[in-house]
């Protein structure tokens, strides 16, 4: 849910005050873990291993979800559930439990995402200015720049962005489904609310959500 919404951070509220390097209840020497990275395979041997018999369920779904996070960018913190307004503390910026840091930024996790798509729903075709504006300008895909629109895909979907002689360009995600997209090639955007009743960005794709393709 956490890379669903694209949160820049996870909160799990346990029954533990957060990650020791052993279990506190077995180890009387465990040491209380404030700060760490997200995806340490040490961290995953420390709670016993997803393998393990603790892998149902304890420290090591917790570890396992904080690493899942940080792949989309989000951090993790790990609290004890009965710890007095955690949730107001912790928004104010107060440390609390375990900090399980991403080791990631997410504009660089979200880019990195697109990147490893190895399936598109679609793609869309520009002019030769439109692929040197997003080659050297770091601009967005505007639609006035768009050619053609190929495939089936809907908004918040990874599309290509093509030349005319359909070499990949960039990718990113698409503000506009394709059959809106259609709709709009060639088209400036202020006469988007005319096409399709609404309007909801001015570009196709934002250069936030773009990542060129080498």
């Amino acid at each position: 849910m956490a890379n669903l919404v694209e949160a820049d951070a996870l909160v799990i509220l346990t029954d533990q005050k957060g990650l020791y390097t052993a279990d506190p209840r077995k180890d009387p020497a465990a040491q209380f873990v404030h700060v760490a990275q997200a995806g340490n395979p040490a961290l995953e041997a420390m709670a016993g291993g997803a393998g393990s018999s603790l892998g149902r369920g304890g420290m090591i779904t917790k570890i396992l979800a904080a690493k899942r996070a940080a792949g989309s960018g989000a951090s993790t913190v790990i609290a004890w559930g009965r710890e007095p307004d955690a949730l107001l503390r912790l928004s104010q910026g107060e440390s609390i439990g375990t900090l399980l840091v991403a080791p990631t930024q997410k504009t660089q996790a979200r880019k990195q995402w697109m990147v490893d798509h190895l399936q598109m729903r679609g793609s869309v075709s520009v002019d030769a200015g439109a692929v040197q504006k997003l080659r050297s300008g770091g601009s967005s895909l505007l639609p006035i720049g768009m050619t053609a629109v190929d495939g089936d895909f809907s908004r918040g979907d990874v599309i290509a962005i093509r030349s005319e002689d359909g070499v990949e360009v960039a990718r990113g995600l698409a503000n506009y489904a394709s059959a809106e997209a259609r709709l709009l090639c060639r088209k400036p955007s202020n006469t988007f609310e005319k096409l399709l009743g609404y309007m909801a960005e001015p570009e196709m794709v934002h250069r936030d959500n773009l990542v060129l393709s080498r």
